[in-house]
Parts: C-alpha cells; sequence; structure tokens
C-alpha cells in the first residue's frame, strides 16, 4: 500500500483563488500575485471544483434538492428517503439484506468476558480479563461460543447490546473442536436460525456480527466463502476443518455467528491468520470459521450430557518423529509414543512407550497431528489396526478405542502433570531410551 502525503506534492504555482460564475473558465490564467491571507475564498474555489462537472445539468438537481449560495458559488444538498430496516423473519427461502440480518440477530450475539485468576511468582493471585463473542441458540438461554474463549476462565459474563449482562455457567466443552456451551438464567431470548454449511458455496456473501477487540461491541463486518474444507493447525496443534472467509475477523470476534445471506448461521467465526508473509507482506483476509455442520451434533450432546459422548480415547502421549531424525538415526517418522495409561485401551492393545505408530487401519501417519486426524473417523468402541515399529521391527497391533470422559481427562491431565514434575526432577540423568534426540517436546493426551 502506498501511502501518500502534503510534503510529496508539487507546490501549485497558481494558489490564489479565481473568482468564478460557476461555469467552466476558459481564459488563460494571470500571472502569479503576491500570496495574500484568503482562506475563505480559497475553501470556496475548492467547492466549485468539486461541483463544477455538474453545473451544466444543476438546474433540474437544484429543483429536487435544497440549495444555499453566498456570492456567486452554490452548494447543492443531497436528500434521499429514510431507511427503514424492519426486524425480518427468517424462512431460509429468501435472501436478506446486511441491515435486516444485523436488525434481527444484534440481540441475539453477545459479548462474553471472562476472569481468569493465575498465580504469580511471590504466589499471589493475579486476576486477568479475556474477552470473545457468542450467540444465543435457545430461548431458555443456551449459548454457544468458541472454547479458546472460555478456557480457564474462573468467572464468565455475557453482554447483550441493551446493556443486560447475566452470570454465565459453562455446561461443557471441546478443546479438540474450540466449541463451549454456555448457560444464562433468561428466557423468552431470540434464538439464532441454524444453517446448513454444507450448502454454502464459495464465493457466496456472507456477514458476521461481533466484538472485535473486545472494544468495537456489536460490529458487522462482511466479506465472502473464499475457501471450503481447509485444514488449519491450531496453535495447540490441533488440525480443524475451517470454511474460508475475507469477511474481517479480529481478537474479540471469535465465538461468534457467520450468516449467510439468508439470515442462517453457517460457522462459528474461530481465527485470523496475521502477521506478514515471508516477503514481509501483510497478511490480510485470512479469516476462518468452524463450519456448523461438523459441531452441531456436538452441541446437542453437550446441552444434554455436559460433554460429547463417544469420543474416542487412546490413553497415551505422542509426538512426532521429524524428518531430520528419522534419516539420522534409520527410524520410521510417525507418532511417538511418549507414555501409556496402564488402564487404558493402549495398554491393553500391547502399546508401548517409545513405540511409533506409523498407520491407522492401512492410513499413513507422520506425526502426532495426523494421529489425531486420524481418529476422529471413529466412535469409542470401534476396532482399528495400528501399525507400530519398535526397535526397528514392524508390528500390527489391535486396538478397541475407549470412550473420552471428562472424568478420565482430569485423571489423565493430573498423570501427566506428575510425569512432567518426576521429568523436571530427573532431568540430568539419563533415561535409557531414545528419546533423548527429539529434545523439549510437549505432548497431548490423545
Amino acid at each position: 500500500m502506498y501511502e501518500y502525503n502534503n510534503e510529496n506534492r508539487p507546490q501549485d504555482p497558481w494558489s490564489d483563488p479565481i473568482e468564478t460564475t460557476g461555469r467552466p473558465v476558459h481564459e488563460e490564467p494571470e500571472p502569479p500575485k503576491p500570496r495574500k491571507k484568503k482562506g475563505g475564498k480559497l475553501v470556496a474555489l475548492c467547492l466549485v471544483c468539486a461541483i463544477v462537472g455538474g453545473i451544466a445539468g444543476g438546474a433540474g438537481v437544484a429543483a429536487a434538492t435544497g440549495s444555499f449560495s453566498k456570492d456567486q458559488s452554490t452548494i447543492y444538498e443531497g436528500t434521499r428517503p429514510t431507511t427503514v430496516v424492519d426486524v425480518s423473519n427468517v424462512t431460509g427461502k429468501e435472501p436478506l439484506t446486511a441491515p435486516e440480518i444485523y436488525a434481527t440477530y444484534v440481540g441475539s450475539t453477545v459479548g462474553i468476558t471472562t476472569e481468569i485468576v493465575t498465580t504469580n511468582g511471590w504466589g499471589q493471585p493475579v486476576s486477568q480479563a479475556a474477552a470473545g463473542s457468542g450467540f444465543v441458540i435457545t430461548e431458555d438461554g443456551y449459548i454457544l461460543t468458541n472454547y479458546h474463549v472460555i478456557e480457564d476462565a474462573d468467572s464468565i459474563q455475557v453482554s447483550f447490546v441493551d446493556g443486560t449482562t447475566y452470570d454465565a455457567t459453562l455446561v461443557g466443552g471441546e478443546s479438540e473442536n474450540d466449541i463451549a456451551v454456555l448457560k444464562i438464567d433468561a428466557t423468552g431470548l431470540t434464538p439464532v436460525i441454524i444453517g446448513d454449511s454444507d450448502n454454502v458455496k464459495v464465493g457466496e456473501q456472507v456477514v458476521a456480527i461481533g466484538n472485535p477487540l473486545g472494544e468495537l461491541t456489536f460490529s458487522m463486518t462482511s466479506g465472502i466463502v473464499s475457501a471450503k474444507d481447509r485444514s488449519i493447525t491450531m496453535e495447540n496443534g490441533e488440525v480443524m476443518n475451517m470454511i474460508q472467509t475475507d469477511t474481517a475477523i479480529n481478537s474479540g470476534n471469535s465465538g461468534g455467528p457467520l450468516f449467510d445471506m439468508y439470515g442462517q448461521v453457517i460457522g462459528i467465526t474461530s481465527a485470523k491468520l496475521s502477521g506478514s508473509s515471508s516477503s514481509s507482506a501483510t497478511i490480510e483476509g485470512l479469516g476462518f470459521a468452524i463450519p456448523i455442520n461438523d459441531i452441531k451434533d456436538m452441541v446437542t450432546d453437550i446441552m444434554e450430557n455436559g460433554y460429547v459422548t463417544g469420543k474416542p480415547y487412546m490413553g497415551i502421549t505422542v509426538s512426532t518423529v521429524p524428518e531430520s531424525i528419522s534419516e539420522r538415526y534409520g527410524m520410521s517418522q510417525g507418532a511417538l509414543v511418549e507414555s501409556v495409561d496402564e488402564s487404558s485401551c493402549a495398554a491393553k492393545a500391547g502399546l508401548e512407550k517409545g513405540d511409533i505408530i506409523t498407520a491407522m487401519d492401512g492410513k499413513t501417519v507422520i506425526s502426532s497431528a495426523e494421529l489425531v486426524e486420524a481418529k476422529k473417523n471413529y466412535k469409542a468402541g470401534d476396532t482399528v489396526t495400528l501399525e507400530v515399529e519398535r526397535n526397528g521391527e514392524k508390528l500390527e497391533l489391535t486396538l478397541a478405542f475407549d470412550e473420552d470422559t471428562p472424568e478420565r481427562r482430569a485423571a489423565q491431565e493430573e498423570a501427566q502433570a506428575e510425569q512432567e514434575q518426576q521429568e523436571q526432577q530427573s532431568s540430568g540423568s539419563s533415561s535409557g531410551s531414545y528419546f533423548w534426540p527429539f529434545g523439549d517436546l510437549s505432548p497431548w493426551f490423545y
């Protein structure tokens, strides 16, 4: 983007104003005169230059609009009928205008403020605030947002466009799919209409309502669907399927609704690619939303059970064997098993610490992210065949997935914390295994 300023402009030798009758002047300009203080006439000249092209047909315009004049310079004032925007009945059959969508659903969009209390280096509690967006999905107060908006929150508050605020409770969340359901004590709310994200076409116009920066509350932005089925790796390593859009999405928009032009929610605004590219050009117009079809059943599950039921769980922590390490030590690329819960299906299947998972049901796995992505195609109770490398030997193991429940996840996270503490205490000693080439890794429970 180029920037221009007054210092780069050539000086105009004809800087004095020219008296005009409102018609084009064809005479040669007079030689420049000494500069005088004629600020008022200079402004008049600028105004005349702006409208002189339309003077010839201005008689009819003057009849239809108001005008006022000083000396012989005339400024024309335009008029337009007042636009009345009504709240629309969303039928899914007729497209709406952006103002109609906003008027209908700005009251269904909420700002979310959370408080997170942590402990500093001196053992003192420190409170931090975070902000995001969400939207009403039922008349009795269920609200959908992103999991990362409320993650680790000690308190959650939602606010509506009319200034009403409520304390919210977390019904349940799903970190891998970045969704969370909140509940407020309210009735008679206006819920959004859930659409069909599979039916959306690239190039369709979409609009978003949210709270960018947590300060510019209840803003609407618009754009198009730039692409569908984008596999995006999030900051926590999760790989998610996303709708790509050039609709402006900024910090604070997370968790808000993305509408099609029929006034139906087809996505949850979730992420933005920011920063600069390798050419140092600023990245713009790369926003992402979670397709609503991907999470509809999960949302219902959370409302009914407090968590997503039937999620497959292996009971292992894994990291990735980099290609450079694979080549250097003659190892296969894949998901390296860092630890195994002895009560899990992984232990029952015979998985051991140090195994490298290279395939699941014949589908190649070259990273921990690919293992997680492959696992999403199954449910608890499903059986898969794992191809594993153990000390250079190729094995096939049969595994029947456990169910991932909040209780199991909490127990696993506690076990992980204990393991990390033990590793820190014994960081100076050799474990005797071949984990050392991988450096400092941060495995995740799966």
